[in-house]
């Protein structure tokens, strides 16, 4: 498998677009995705029981629709508790994109992200639309623009594409993703799109997608927020034109390692990328008695409000992660714990048994100071592993959610 340079018209017959229409000040905001023939559609959304009007739309086209071929997507507004005028605006953007490009209301996903309460301004995105299309192409650079137009608070696009073999076929998975704040969730990341030419049964894609979010984004966090609006929405429109996978072999299997490379690579994009944040945080757990055990607790550690102001202040205060291992809810034995730190400036032993080893504090503060830091968590109690990924907490979070609607 091949790491290459694009995003979500990496694969072939994706085109996408990103362009301002005026929901937000400057910045691009609407987002268009299309595939040239029809695709089949799958995702996995919030958990929150107040789901926003394109997740309630897109979860019934999962559960009934064969194909879908676009996905439009807007920034500034996250229609969220907007009633049935904000139902009604999602499906008058929906049937727009339809008409343009002479497909069914059906085969069209929807996603906004932004402010919650505030109603779609409509009117900006009919003429929006209506000139979106014009933009459609297959360059990267388009789907570049695609993914800069989703963005909120984020710094960054957030982009990832690879590709491998199936015989003689070549198959490509490529995908954008945006978030950075309300970053905690028990399905996907806040929005997220994946685009793939393989050829490959609707059943085997959902389960697929959904199969991966456990290793992928749900192992990301950033404030313990979970969004209204999240959202990973995958299409597969078979252009690579490998034999169809309808059973889980060895195709399957080899087709599920790349999509995880693909998730796991936005979603440390994301964690990296926090509100406020100077610092990628990773948290190993290994040995563990099962991988349960070994997913609950890594959360509970980069969820930790008091570790990641630690991390922060490169303060290796190590009884803040043994604590937030002990809160978990899973049970296991501290006495047997030990804590390394990781970062390019090294590797050190800071708790062996469950007690403090005779480290360096100056030497640990080094290593912690670095822009990607490691916690590893041996529980010398089995063989699972599991990892996660968060960042720091710091004063710029505050700042940034204080005044995010001004």
């Amino acid at each position: 498998m091949k790491k290459i340079i694009g995003g979500v018209t990496s694969a072939k017959g994706f085109l996408a677009a990103g362009t301002h229409i005026g929901i937000k000040k400057v910045k691009k905001d609407l987002s268009l995705i299309y595939s040239s023939k029809p695709a089949i559609g799958a995702g996995t959304f919030t958990s929150n029981v107040v789901k926003a009007a394109p997740v309630k739309w897109d979860m019934n086209i999962v559960e009934n629709s064969d194909e879908v071929q676009a996905i439009i997507l807007n920034s500034g507004v996250a229609n969220a508790c907007t009633g049935k005028l904000g139902d009604e605006n999602n499906e008058i953007m929906a049937n727009l994109v339809a008409e343009s490009l002479n497909i069914k209301p059906s085969a069209v996903f929807t996603a906004s992200t932004g402010v919650i309460g505030k109603q779609l301004p409509i009117e900006k995105i009919v003429l929006g639309i209506n000139t979106i299309k014009s933009k459609l192409s297959a360059t990267e650079e388009s789907g570049t623009l695609a993914a800069e137009a989703i963005l909120t608070t984020d710094t960054f696009t957030k982009e990832s594409a690879l590709e491998y073999k199936i015989l003689d076929k070549t198959i490509t998975i490529g995908g954008m993703a945006k978030g950075s704040g309300m970053i905690h969730p028990n399905m996907a990341t806040m929005l997220g799109v994946i685009t793939t030419d393989i050829n490959i049964s609707k059943e085997l894609l959902l389960e697929a997608i959904r199969e991966d979010v456990k290793y992928s984004f749900n192992m990301i966090s950033i404030d313990g927020d979970s969004s209204t609006n999240d959202s990973l929405l995958i299409l597969a429109n078979g252009e690579a034109g490998n034999e169809k996978i309808v059973k889980k072999d060895k195709e399957y299997d080899k087709f599920c390692k790349a999509l995880r490379m693909v998730t796991t690579d936005l979603a440390k994009q994301i964690a990296s990328d926090g509100e406020g944040a100077t610092k990628l945080f990773q948290v190993d757990i290994v040995n563990a008695d099962s991988e349960e055990t070994a997913r609950i607790i890594s959360k509970s550690i980069i969820t930790s409000n008091l570790v990641k102001t630690a991390v922060f202040g490169s303060d290796a205060n190590w009884g803040r992660i043994l604590c937030a291992m002990g809160y978990s809810g899973v049970i296991f034995d501290p006495d047997k714990v030990d804590l390394y730190i990781e970062s390019s400036e090294g590797k050190l032993l800071i708790v062996e048994d469950g007690m403090a080893t005779e480290y360096s504090e100056e030497e640990a503060t080094l290593i912690l100071s670095q822009k990607e830091v490691r916690a590893i968590v041996d529980m010398k109690s089995g063989n699972s592993i599991a990892t996660a990924w968060g960042c720091d907490l710091t004063y710029d979070y505050v700042k940034i959610n204080a005044d995010y609607r001004s």
